[in-house]
C-alpha cells in the first residue's frame, strides 16, 4: 500500500502545496496517488530540491509538465491540499481540470520565478486564472524591506543633519 501523505485525503483536482522551507512547490491532483506538475528541467530524481535549486529554478526559462507518484514529487517533505483561492474563483470542475492536466504532460512550457512558476500552472488549470500567492507575497515582503531600510537611510540622514546643525551652533 501507498505511504499516507495527507490529513485530508485529496480529490482529483485538488491543488497540493509542497513545503520545501523557503518556498513551496505547487502541483495538481489527479487520481490513484498521482499529481501533475511543472518542473524546470534542473530538478534531478532523488533531489530534495532545496536551496540550491531553487537559485537554478531562478535561472530557468522553461520546464516541463510531468505526472509522478504524489509521494516521489514531495519527498520527505510536507504536502498538503490546498484550494486556496476557491474563496475568490469558481473551480473548474474536476473532470475539466484533470483532463487538461493530463493533456499536457509531456509539454515543454515558459517558465519564470516571477511570471509563470508551478503555483501558477496549478492555478490556471484549477480556475483558469495563472496567479502566483508566493511571487505576490515576496513582493510584497521586499516591498516592505526596501521601505525600510529607506526608512532607515532617511533616519540616519537627519540625524547626521541634526549632529551637524549642532556642531555649527557649537561654533559660534
Amino acid at each position: 500500500m501507498a505511504p499516507t501523505l495527507f490529513d485530508v485525503n485529496p480529490k482529483p483536482g485538488d491543488l497540493i502545496a509542497i513545503h520545501r522551507g523557503v518556498y513551496k512547490h505547487w502541483a495538481i491532483y489527479v487520481g490513484q496517488n498521482e499529481v501533475v506538475h511543472l518542473i524546470p528541467p534542473t530538478h534531478e530524481d532523488g533531489d530534495s530540491l532545496g536551496l540550491v535549486d531553487l537559485v537554478r529554478y531562478l535561472d530557468s526559462n522553461s520546464a516541463e509538465v510531468k505526472c509522478d507518484k504524489i509521494w516521489d514529487v514531495a519527498g520527505p517533505h510536507h504536502c498538503r491540499v490546498n484550494n486556496q483561492l476557491d474563496y475568490k474563483y469558481s473551480p473548474r470542475s474536476r473532470h475539466a481540470i484533470v483532463r487538461d492536466a493530463r493533456a499536457l504532460v509531456g509539454r515543454c512550457l515558459p517558465y519564470s520565478v516571477a511570471g509563470y512558476n508551478c503555483e501558477h500552472f496549478v492555478t490556471d488549470l484549477r480556475y483558469g486564472k495563472p496567479q502566483s500567492r508566493q511571487v505576490k507575497d515576496a513582493a510584497i515582503v521586499g516591498g516592505a524591506a526596501v521601505a525600510g531600510v529607506a526608512m532607515v537611510a532617511l533616519g540616519a540622514a537627519l540625524f547626521a543633519s541634526l549632529l551637524k546643525h549642532e556642531n555649527d551652533d557649537d561654533d559660534d
